[in-house]
């Protein structure tokens, strides 16, 4: 027969399930009379597990938030799947600057796992392998994060202190529309009234964040993932490309993501082909050309560069090459 700790523990997983629990469900789970399921309440209330009793004919007990997290209590599935979250979230970069918290919480739940589950484990660790290297995260603030997470959802202007990417120190008020993690970083996006324009900022360059009194109302069907990557494709790099290709805009930007490219597609010129006759005008910014060829090749479609000069040599020197192999 379990003991009475263990009962407890019992009622504090029942519990945290979710939901309203009669005291007679309990009882019946627990295999143990009405009176016994109040004492194990009291129990965990005394432990400052928030335990909720709800008065009435339908009334039971409930857990509600408290001062802290209670202990926790999981099943093998979902304690498999908090330390794959927490591998991904790592291996994404997709952290605080208390970095150590991640592993700290995977530690923890390490330590308590059954033997037979820390095997099943380390068998999916040991056997998984990444198609991406590890990002470098440059993880922001808990406190910044948080502040501004809470000013997205309640429409809550936020003064910020930022630093841009060449050092300059600004403190603005800024009304956040949606926070955007994207390649190991994360970004916010909202109006600076200051100016009257849209802005994306990285949550790793603010230094801290204040909500301020009152509300915004923000712009309907505002995308703002489509907005970050949008302005990282716009972004001043050392060389501007422009390429019109034939093919559609759906097409091309399955091979070119929206964070690499700006796909305009043309109006159609009558061709009965309504496909292939469908022309679109693509631009990048990049630092570099010398990959560019390998990717407009890979599109599979005609294409006539714009700019600049320099890429249609290094693509004449790429077809040559793909000539020179063919051959041999």
């Amino acid at each position: 027969m379990p003991r009475p700790i263990a009962r407890v523990l019992m009622l504090l997983e029942l519990l945290q399930s979710g939901g309203l629990r009669t005291v007679a469900e309990l009882a019946a789970r627990l295999d143990v009379d009405e009176r016994t399921v109040r004492r194990y309440a009291d129990h965990l209330l005394d432990l400052d597990v928030p335990v909720e009793s709800v008065r009435g004919r339908h009334g039971g007990y409930r857990l509600t938030s408290g001062y802290r997290m209670p202990p926790l209590m999981l099943s093998d599935d979902e304690a498999l799947a908090v330390l794959l979250g927490l591998v991904a979230g790592q291996r994404a970069g997709l952290m605080t600057a208390t970095g150590s918290a991640s592993e700290t919480a995977a530690a923890k739940i390490r330590r308590v796992l059954p033997q037979r589950l820390g095997h099943r484990l380390d068998a999916v660790l040991g056997s998984l392998a990444f198609t991406a290297p590890p990002s470098t995260p440059a993880a922001p603030e808990t406190a910044v994060l948080l502040s501004i997470a809470d000013a997205v959802r309640h429409h809550r202007p936020v003064s910020i202190k930022y630093t841009a990417a060449d050092g300059r120190h600004s403190e603005r008020t800024l009304h956040p529309y949606g926070l955007v993690a994207h390649a190991g970083r994360w970004y916010v996006t909202g109006g600076d009234p200051a100016v009257g324009e849209d802005r994306t900022f990285r949550l790793d360059r603010i230094a801290d964040a204040r909500i301020l009194p009152g509300t915004f109302d923000p712009p309907t069907g505002f995308d703002s993932a489509e907005r970050v990557l949008s302005g990282l494709a716009s972004a001043p790099y050392r060389h501007e490309v422009t390429v019109r290709v034939q093919g559609t805009a759906e097409h091309i930007r399955a091979r070119l993501p929206a964070g690499v490219a700006l796909v305009e597609e043309l109006p159609s010129e009558g061709s009965p082909d309504g496909e292939t006759g469908r022309w679109s005008r693509v631009e990048m910014r990049v630092d570099r050309l010398d990959w560019l060829p390998a990717v407009l090749a890979s599109l599979d479609r005609p294409f006539t560069i714009e700019r600049p000069d320099e890429l249609r040599g290094l693509v004449a020197r790429f077809a040559a090459r793909l000539a020179d192999s063919a051959s041999g």
